[in-house]
């Protein structure tokens, strides 16, 4: 399963020592798996993982499509929204474009959230 963990409001020592702990496993020769994005606080995360784009991306999920019209086509959306909505997910890390720019797929089954207090 692929997944990608969140995390918001956690701290720099803790990105830190999870960036320190992945390097030793590469520089090990072991394989890195594990997916993750950081937000500064859960008010920044939500901006971002608004429920129309979490909607975005079960859809990708269910069928990558061939272009920024089909997705909005295929969701009766606004394509001005739907592009919108993309390009802030791909700047997440949580979509993926083609080589040729245009194909769009979501490459994470599960998305595990970790909020910190």
């Amino acid at each position: 399963m692929s997944e990608v963990e969140i995390h918001a409001g956690e701290t720099r020592e803790a990105m830190a020592a999870r960036f320190v702990a992945a390097w030793r496993v590469a520089e090990a020769g072991g394989t890195v798996g594990a997916h993750h994005l950081s937000f500064d606080s859960f008010e920044t995360m939500m901006r971002v993982l608004t429920p129309r784009r979490l909607d975005l991306l079960r859809t990708l999920r269910r069928a990558p499509t061939t272009s920024i019209a089909a997705l909005s086509r295929a969701m009766k959306r606004d394509y001005k929204r739907v592009h919108a909505d993309v390009d802030a997910l791909t700047a997440a890390g949580l979509i993926e474009r083609s080589a040729s720019g245009t194909a769009l797929s979501a490459p994470y089954e599960s998305i595990r959230t970790e909020i910190v207090l």
